[in-house]
């Protein structure tokens, strides 16, 4: 005799398998097309109809974080392990190489890393804790004296903002182009003959970019 329970695991089983298509597809389809990709061709892509994509993700936003949480904990991790470099220097620029070449290989990342999605949590709990370590990578350089004095955490998200443009605008035409964008940058950040900067953007500033950019995808 069939226990009432056993009738709901295989739907449990399909809802499951769904899901981990969907979300499959989405990291797929954003790391080629960019965060805009059209739900229908995500679904289309995971084989399913875009009634079941909308019941596991009622929002494009909420679809982003499954796709990204670990990519945004990676992100962090870099920050992390760029503080353990010898010298604040070679720490600061291990660690924008290595989210430059983050967000030069997956477009859906270049959009994320300067984008903010309140209503994900998880993914905005990582990217805070990638905020506090490169902070502390700012000020390592700056102490040592090799990171002009000028210089503030808003830059670095221009920055980020920056080669996100540079990505997007030369393609697959000219793929290593933001390599040497990013070393033109660095050589910018350098204290050694730095001149006078106009004022920077305001964190309040920034933060408001960065909701304007979520909101026009």
């Amino acid at each position: 005799m069939e226990r009432a329970g056993d009738a709901t695991k295989p739907l449990r089983i399909d809802a499951e398998r769904n899901r981990s298509r969907i979300v499959e597809a989405a990291r797929a389809d954003f790391a080629e097309r960019g965060l805009d990709v059209p739900l229908e061709d995500v679904a289309e892509h995971a084989g399913v109809g875009i009634a079941t994509l909308y019941r596991r993700f009622p929002t494009r936003d909420v679809l982003i974080a499954a796709c990204f949480e670990r990519r945004l904990e990676e992100h962090a991790r870099a920050a992390e392990e760029a503080l353990e470099a010898p010298d604040g220097w070679s720490g600061l620029c291990a660690y924008v190489e290595r989210v430059c070449a983050m967000q030069a290989a997956d477009r859906g990342l270049k959009d994320v890393l300067t984008r903010t999605f309140p209503d994900a949590h998880r993914l905005e709990a990582h990217r805070t804790r990638g905020y506090a370590m490169a902070v502390r990578l700012v000020e390592r350089a700056q102490a040592e004296g090799s990171l002009r004095a000028d210089f503030v955490f808003e830059d670095l998200v221009l920055l980020l903002m920056a080669n996100a443009g540079v990505v997007q605008g030369v393609g697959n035409a000219a793929p290593d182009a933001w390599r040497r964008f990013i070393r033109l940058m660095l050589d910018g950040f350098r204290s050694e003959g730095a001149s006078e900067l106009p004022p920077p953007p305001s964190p309040r500033q920034m933060i408001a970019a960065m909701r304007r950019l979520a909101r026009e995808t």
